[in-house]
């Protein structure tokens, strides 16, 4: 019989069955991670012998060669292009508690070149949050290929993956009137590349919502980061230190958001009464913290992004078992918090 040793070789199914008195087909099955361990002809007690000598040798079962005989990696990629936004946390959290009743491990690629990583790696399924331009045709082969991707994108339509869209310029819009009942000096803290005539959605919603209500439009009051925490912090610092000083800051995701929040408290002004701060994206980490924030976004994001990736994760293969590629349309709303509290227009701070 096979006795544990030092001597450094990877102990194999067959050590297993040799330390546990069995065949190597008694201590596949067992090992498989099938519901239950013990199928017909094998008893409670020859399953627990197995285990027990697995666990004496330290063997592991090889996830490469279970890959091949399965088709199964137990494992789906996150690709998330900043990994401290809270709507990264977010997405983060919600799968990893999707996938723990399945076993299933998430694996998260913390950059945007997630087309080289998946020509070389394989997961039971994928989440893309951020897709360049020339990025497009290399989800449809990867969708030929076979890989289950989920992609996140306002303009894509489905080419053999899942589509997530949540528009966000009406959302950003209601941020931005919401500010406009209470106050006239409003800051807007948004990153460089988002800003200016031909800027991004976000950045619009702040710049028309201005002009609709009759108030100029100052470039003191824009606060322009690098897409850093610091960078937000340090933006929202300049902004309250001015000496007409905005009532209220847009920040145009709830990561800058909340740097704008510790930056007021920083300075000692109190958010929510000295100075109205609301974000983009309703996050966990934004609806947790105190003063919790006002944002405006989907509800249940996240939970129904990680059910819908976590779906086809565990589909059997084949496109007739996984469905149709869908499209995933959430409508937004806004969520009144302590950091941006309802305000009559006859209470407008000047």
């Amino acid at each position: 019989m096979a006795k544990a040793s030092n001597t450094g070789v990877r102990p194999t199914i067959r050590m297993v069955a040799e330390l546990a008195g069995v065949s190597t087909a008694t201590v596949s099955y067992v090992l498989s991670g099938r519901r239950g361990d013990a199928g017909p002809g094998v008893s409670d007690p020859t399953a627990e012998k197995v285990k027990a000598a697995a666990e004496r040798l330290g063997y592991r079962p090889n996830q490469a060669a279970r890959a091949i005989r399965t088709g199964r990696t137990n494992t789906v990629i996150l690709s998330l292009t900043m990994l401290s936004d809270p709507w990264s946390l977010s997405v983060i959290e919600a799968v990893q508690r999707a996938a723990a009743p399945f076993g299933i491990t998430p694996m998260i690629l913390g950059d945007a070149d997630w087309v080289k990583v998946l020509g070389t790696h394989n997961a039971d399924a994928v989440f893309v949050d951020a897709v360049r331009p020339e990025q497009r045709g290399a989800l449809r082969k990867l969708a030929e290929h076979g890989t289950t991707l989920v992609v996140f994108d306002e303009e894509l339509e489905p080419e053999g993956f899942d589509v997530i869209k949540s528009i966000a310029g009406p959302g950003c819009r209601m941020a931005v009137e919401h500010l406009l009942h209470g106050h006239r000096r409003i800051a807007c803290v948004t990153p460089a590349t988002a800003a200016g005539a031909s800027g991004g959605t976000r950045y619009r919603a702040y710049s028309e919502g201005l002009v609709d209500a009759g108030i100029p439009e100052s470039e003191d009051y824009v606060g322009l980061f690098d897409g850093t925490s610091a960078g937000a912090y340090a933006a929202t610092t300049r902004l309250l230190s001015l000496p007409e000083r905005p009532t209220a800051i847009y920040a145009t995701t709830d990561f800058a958001a909340v740097a704008a929040i510790n930056a007021a408290q920083r300075l000692g002004l109190a958010v929510g009464v000295d100075v109205d701060i609301i974000g983009v994206g309703n996050t966990v980490e934004g609806e947790r913290m105190s003063p919790s924030l006002s944002t405006v976004g989907p509800v249940d994001f996240f939970g129904k992004v990680a059910r819908l990736l976590l779906q086809r994760a565990t589909a059997p293969a084949g496109p007739e078992a996984k469905g149709e590629p869908a499209v995933l349309d959430f409508p937004w709303h806004l969520f009144v918090r302590e950091s941006a509290p309802h305000r009559s227009s006859a209470t407008r701070l000047f």
